[in-house]
């Protein structure tokens, strides 16, 4: 995108957020160090959102595909991109102008793979403060994995061959796609992690995929039973993850049963006896 490009991929999926995806962009092209390329992915859109990107952002490359999901637009653009990194920016969300500078600035002086940030949250036009569940780390953050999603997409920077070795987002999983693969990757690769504020993540609009999705974590406890079976993880975060799916199929179980769902509740039921950690002594 310039004459300092760095080889940075940035790519933006979006879904009719015509009235939203020119802030994403625009943080894109005011950052302090430059990506090499910005990709918007257009998943389906029919709100002029390919008139929108040729008319304001003639720079970008533009992706158009019939309406598959986010994970399927966030595949297509890491196929296609051509950077050694790939970044990731959600079209309701914004960059502020040093993100990718800090980032690759740390990443330099170690040896990480991927690196996110700490982030600004606002709800339907209010800055609010994240809970204390949803506290950003850094290093081996698997442990914190478990619980629920701890990296935001529009934070994570990513190197290629990460892709390569554990494979791209679960095109299978509506919703809880990003906590699946951060587990594959976090749990064998470390993570670096920038203090300062890089992101605004905006929320409360009716489009978001946990309003769309109840339950989400019936998709977390999906994405566990994979990582479990994948035989990949050592004894403790076998362990941990058996421990976290047991919790979670508890859960579901118990409100399966309040809707009168029977059948769905002795499956979790089933899952949640199979994974519990057996008692002590």
């Amino acid at each position: 995108m310039g004459g300092n490009a760095i080889g940075v991929s940035v790519i933006v999926p979006t879904h009719n957020r015509a009235t939203l995806l020119g802030r994403a962009l625009r943080s894109v092209q005011a950052q302090s160090l430059p990506p090499l390329e910005l990709i918007v992915v257009d998943d389906g859109s029919n709100d002029g959102t390919e008139a929108l990107v040729a008319r304001d952002f003639p720079a970008a490359r533009y992706i158009r595909q019939s309406n598959h999901g986010v994970s399927s637009a966030r595949n297509r653009g890491i196929r296609a991109a051509r950077g050694e990194w790939i970044a990731l920016l959600d079209s309701d969300d914004e960059w502020l102008p040093g993100k990718l500078e800090a980032q690759l600035g740390q990443l330099r002086t170690g040896d990480c793979l991927i690196s996110h940030t700490e982030e600004i949250w606002v709800r339907n036009g209010v800055r609010v403060n994240p809970m204390r569940k949803h506290r950003k780390y850094g290093g081996d953050i698997f442990p914190h994995c478990l619980p629920l999603c701890v990296i935001s997409p529009s934070a994570a920077l990513i190197h290629r061959d990460l892709f390569d070795r554990v494979g791209l987002f679960d095109e299978h999983l509506p919703a809880c796609e990003d906590y699946d693969l951060w587990l594959r990757i976090c749990a064998h690769h470390r993570v670096d992690f920038v203090k300062q504020p890089q992101i605004v993540k905006y929320g409360g609009h009716a489009d978001q995929l946990s309003r769309r999705h109840w339950g989400m974590d019936r998709f977390r406890v999906h994405a566990l039973e994979k990582l479990i079976g994948s035989g990949e993880l050592n004894r403790p975060q076998l362990e941990a993850a058996r421990a976290t799916l047991a919790a979670k199929a508890a859960i579901l179980a118990n409100g399966a049963e309040k809707r009168g769902r029977h059948a769905e509740a002795g499956r979790y039921r089933r899952l949640q006896n199979v994974h519990a950690p057996a008692p002590d002594g």
